[in-house]
């Protein structure tokens, strides 16, 4: 790191320990989303708008600066870490590179300072890792487009202002006929459905969204039909925010189990004189240095411009089966303290879940890799099904 990011990172580390440390437990337990107090502070300390261009409001740090601010914050309270997320990889990053003038001018300003929220709406009842078949639909109707159709797995759905909604805006089949469209929710048409009760994420939001006839500007159009490969070339930095939500999952699990098991005493010394726990320790850290440098060689490599799409896949899917297996192992090393809620543990390992399947499993991560190093696509249909 620059000395300038080792002082942002020390800035997220004290803002994570101080104001959301002592809150993650009860955010999570209530279920609350992050408040829109918070949300200001972040936008107040510059963290909304790390990676935004500074002719549009932002500080236009790199990719790395971004992610290093997400994993402080992340250890503590990844409901905090989420809103850093969403405004500097998530569907913002969709407009800056390819929305139009008047999109960027309008939105990503109002992110930075945290005025808007903006979430991305992809998945559907039918159509989650297979998202070319998705249903959603948009006709053009003079200067409108109308969207009629059910968006699932809508992280900060029901919450956010701004949703970067995929669909058909015509009728070619598969991803031929996808773009993205701004979508405020305030919209008439636009309603969404009841909380998702969720294993983990407990502090973000998460519900579908129902888009009935909803009719929105064409100028809200961010991608046209035909532009699904721009949208997930994009979406290869919210892979990478997605894997570093793990990584910090995993430092946190790291962290805890280090100080648990030099003061914990059995059988009449510190757990961290017996070999078995030396070992295991030397593991979880081992892991987790690795999904780091992975993480981080695709990031750097990445700079302010978009990620190489088979270092995000394996950096994404080490990291996500990283947090799994060393949140685990930090449950088994605090024994029957780690089944508690006091000791957070229980709440790191549910979150490492879900973040594996948010953004693409590991399954299709290690598709997407195959096929870069194989130089081709692996259509996962059957023969019959294939050009429908």
């Amino acid at each position: 790191m620059t000395p300038e990011q080792l002082q942002l990172r020390e800035l997220a580390a004290e803002v994570a320990r101080e104001v959301y440390a002592p809150l993650a437990e009860q955010w999570d337990r209530e279920r609350t989303a992050l408040p829109a107090a918070e949300v200001r502070r972040l936008a107040d300390l510059g963290f909304l708008g790390i990676a935004i261009p500074e002719e549009y409001g932002g500080h236009g740090g790199t990719l790395l600066d971004a992610l290093i601010v997400q994993e402080e914050l992340a250890k503590q309270c990844r409901p905090a870490a989420f809103q850093i997320f969403e405004a500097n990889v998530g569907p913002c990053r969709v407009i800056e590179f390819f929305g139009t003038e008047e999109q960027k001018r309008h939105v990503l300003p109002r992110v930075a300072t945290g005025e808007i929220t903006m979430a991305i709406g992809i998945s559907e009842p039918d159509a989650g890792s297979a998202a070319t078949d998705m249903k959603t639909r948009g006709r053009r109707e003079g200067d409108e487009i109308v969207i009629t159709g059910n968006k699932r797995w809508i992280s900060n759905g029901g919450h956010a202002d701004h949703y970067l909604v995929y669909c058909r805006l015509n009728d070619d089949p598969g991803a031929k006929g996808i773009g993205a469209v701004i979508v405020p929710a305030d919209t008439p048409g636009v309603s969404f459905g009841a909380p998702e009760k969720l294993m983990g994420f407990r502090g973000i939001p998460s519900a579908d969204i129902y888009l009935d006839e909803v009719r929105v500007p064409a100028a809200n159009v961010v991608v046209d039909a035909g532009g699904f490969h721009k949208l997930f070339g994009v979406f290869s930095i919210e892979r990478l925010g997605n894997a570093t939500m793990s990584l910090a999952i995993g430092q946190a699990s790291l962290d805890r189990t280090i100080a648990y098991v030099e003061q914990r005493r059995q059988f009449g010394r510190p757990l961290v004189e017996f070999q078995n726990v030396q070992m295991t320790v030397a593991s979880m850290a081992t892991q987790v240095e690795a999904a780091r440098l992975l993480i981080y060689r695709a990031a750097v490599n990445g700079g302010t411009g978009l990620p190489v799409p088979f270092e995000v896949s394996v950096a994404k899917c080490f990291a996500n089966e990283m947090g799994k297996q060393v949140s685990d192992l930090a449950m088994q090393m605090h024994g029957g303290n780690g089944y508690s809620e006091e000791y957070g543990i229980e709440r790191l390992h549910r979150d490492s879940h879900g973040w594996a399947i948010a953004g693409g499993t590991p399954a299709i991560q290690r598709v997407r890799i195959a096929s870069e190093l194989f130089g081709r696509n692996f259509n996962q249909r059957p023969p019959e099904a294939i050009g429908q």
